[in-house]
Order: C-alpha cells, then structure tokens, then sequence
C-alpha cells in the first residue's frame, strides 16, 4: 500500500511539474497532507465494526459529522471521516476536512508561548500589565492586574470571573453595555473588561478563562511585531509540518476551501446576530468566534492536528518544535487546583488531555501513556455542551479496548 501511494504521489508531482505554474511565476502546488490522506486509505475490512461502531454513536447523538484520527508511536495509522461535510451539497467528511478547534485553540496558544520561552523572548514570570509589562498601554484602577504573569494566564491563574457569564459569548451584551454598533476588537474587549476588579489575587486561585488566552494571543503579537495568526503560523504549525490552519470566521460565508459546514441540534432555537439585526443559527454569527483569537479560533483538520500532537509529546519518531524541558513544562501539574500549560488535564500516569467545544463543533484530544493518541472533532454541537466531550472520551475507551490490537501497521504521514 504504501509503494502504490508513494507511486501515486511521484505521479501528483510530475502532473504539477509539467502543468507549470500558470506563466506568473507562481510556485508549483504540490498536495497537503490534507489533500493526500482520504478515508480510503483507512478502509479495512477488519475495521468494519469500528467504523460502524462511530456512525452508531453520532446517530445517537444527532451528529452530522465527525473526523476521528489516531496515532500509535507518532505514526498516524488510522484517519477518517464520518458523516457528512456539508450534508445539503453531499459532500462526505474526509479525514483532511478542516473544523473549528474551539478551545483546543488554546494548546496551540501555549506552544507558541513555550517558543517565545525558548528564543528568550520572555519568561513565566514576565508581567503581563504594569510600566513593565508587555502590554504596559492598558490602564486600570485595581492594582492586582500589576501582579499577573504570563504563567497565571497559561494556568488560569489571572483572576479573571466567569461567574457573570464568559464574557467572549456575550458579544451582543457587551456592545449594548459599552455603546459599541459593531462587534468589540480585542483591544476594545480588554480595555473595558480592565475596568472591572480581579474576583481574586493572581496566582492565589484558578478560573477557567478564554480572556486570558486572549491576553496572550496579544502579548505574543506585542513581543513578536506580527499577527497572532502569522506568528503561529510560521513559528510553530508550519516547523511542524502542518500547512493548512487558519483563524475562523464568523459565518458560512467566511467557510475557508476545505472546511466542514456545521450544524446545532434540531431544536437549538435561533439567536440574535452579533453584528445586525437578524436572527440566525447560532453556529454562525451567534458567536464572534474570530475575537477569541488564541483562545479558540483555530480551524484545522484532525491529521494536521495530530501532527501538531506528535510534534510536542516527546516522542522520538516525529522531531519535536519544542524540547523536552518545554514539553515537561506543559504537561506538569497533575493537580485539580493548577492547570497544565495548554492542556486541559495531563494526570499522573501520564494521560494528556485537550478539549474544546462551543456551538457547532466538539474536539477531544486524548494521548495516552501507551503511545496512542486519538483525536476526534464534530462539525455539531450536543445538547451537553462541552461535557460531550467525555461521551467522546467513552468512545475512544470502547474502541481501544476492540481495536487497538488491530490498527493497522502504517504511517499515513508518510503518504
């Protein structure tokens, strides 16, 4: 399989070679690891009842569609897409469709931080605000916000209340309380949200807080003089090969080529737009997505996301981005009351955790002390909201106790 596929790609190449480029001077295309792995390659007939194991659990939960990708030793062994893409054009999940990551949004975040750390660009204990902080322009009345760090933000640590509601879902309540006729900027949602005084002492407590990505996803534009978005892209997803993650938008009209459609439950009801007065399916324009930037805009596909996986876990078979101290760094913390950096749990036998979910998708990321990774990420949301992920949690422990003895011997990265 493997020769017939490198023979395959030999052909792609020289298709592109001779086709040119266009008389413009453009580069030659040759095919993303997106566009070279499809759900045949994964087509197994001993596998049969895995897959029909996974369509059985989104019929159950009325999800339209699922990409599910797993390694073994950072080889990628099993990738595919179930379901459909967009279900109204017919058009099938592939195991390189492209999904809103939510807050899996946030790991990628922290590696991007971790590179800063290792280029000494900054450290954990740099401040955050305060005449010497990175973002020294922001003012404020509680004295506190002087006492975060980078590593309170990473850690959930800063101080920050959701008590109240998180108030990146609560755009159409912040333009009305701020006297905003269009969405809040970034900038803008920090200069307000400062006004308010921290629920606790940095470092003292911890509060899950997509604001305080958000923070950070600034601090590394301020210290890198680029673009969030440019700055990841080219420091962190590329050096590990993945070449088709973007920041997403808002709308199906703002679908990036490759991306899935996503859907709400059937009697999800409809909601007020952020930005006109219409209402319309919550999953698009229901939330500004775009504005929580590293907090959990990041669309990308599953085999591109494990890619980025096996390149920050230590693993000897894919060359890390980052190095062992810095992927001991992430991953310590194996306490309720301390978060790991970027990871959502990383407990003591080694099993490392990533969520993310909001109104159209739900992504888990589960790599186990066995080697085994499984990544899968829905284009609809649950009725559970984000606890579907530990639904997609007991799927993956079903499976691995059918099937993790018959994964096959490939490495579709290869492909």
């Amino acid at each position: 399989m493997r020769a017939l596929s490198i023979s395959i790609l030999i052909a792609v190449c020289a298709a592109t070679a001779a086709c040119g480029s266009h008389g413009d001077g453009g580069e030659q295309h040759l095919p993303t690891i997106n566009e070279r792995i499809s759900n045949e390659n994964s087509d197994f007939p001993e596998l049969k009842r895995l897959d029909h194991a996974v369509d059985s659990f989104l019929q159950q939960w009325l999800i339209e569609g699922a990409s599910l990708a797993i390694m073994r030793g950072d080889s990628l062994v099993y990738a595919k897409g179930y379901g459909w893409a967009d279900k109204e054009a017919g058009k099938p999940m592939q195991p390189g469709t492209k999904l809103r990551l939510a807050s899996v949004s946030k790991l990628i975040t922290a590696t991007g931080i971790v590179r800063m750390l290792e280029d000494s660009l900054l450290t954990l204990q740099t401040p955050v605000f305060g005449p010497d902080g990175i973002l020294s322009d922001y003012s404020y009345k509680d004295k506190n916000y002087n006492l975060i760090s980078i590593e309170h933000l990473l850690r959930h640590q800063g101080g920050f209340s959701i008590r109240g509601g998180d108030p990146l879902f609560q755009t159409k309540t912040m333009m009305y309380l701020w006297g905003l006729e269009e969405p809040p900027t970034g900038e803008q949602i920090t200069e307000n949200l400062l006004k308010r005084k921290l629920s606790f002492t940095p470092g003292s407590g911890q509060m899950y807080s997509n604001f305080g990505y958000l923070l950070l996803s600034q601090c590394i534009e301020k210290v890198s003089g680029l673009p969030y978005e440019e700055y990841i892209q080219k420091e962190v997803l590329q050096k590990a090969g993945c070449t088709d993650f973007h920041l997403a938008g808002n709308y199906e009209k703002d679908r990036l080529k490759g991306e899935s459609k996503y859907y709400v439950q059937p009697n999800d009801e409809l909601v007020p737009a952020i930005d006109k007065p219409d209402s319309v399916v919550r999953c698009y324009g229901g939330n500004d997505i775009r504005a929580l930037s590293g907090a959990g805009a990041w669309v990308g596909s599953t085999v591109e996301l494990a890619r980025f996986v096996a390149s920050i876990d230590a693993r000897p078979e894919v060359k890390d981005i980052i190095s062992r101290e810095s992927v001991d760094l992430m991953t310590s913390g194996f306490s309720l009351d301390i978060y790991p950096l970027g990871w959502v749990e990383c407990n003591e036998e080694g099993r490392w955790t990533r969520t993310g979910s909001f109104s159209g998708t739900c992504a888990l990321i589960r790599l186990y002390p066995d080697g085994e990774c499984w990544i899968m990420v829905t284009n609809t949301s649950s009725w559970r909201g984000y606890r579907f992920a530990k639904n997609i949690a007991g799927l993956f422990k079903k499976l691995r106790a059918r099937f993790s003895g018959r994964l096959p011997k490939q490495n579709l990265f290869e492909l």
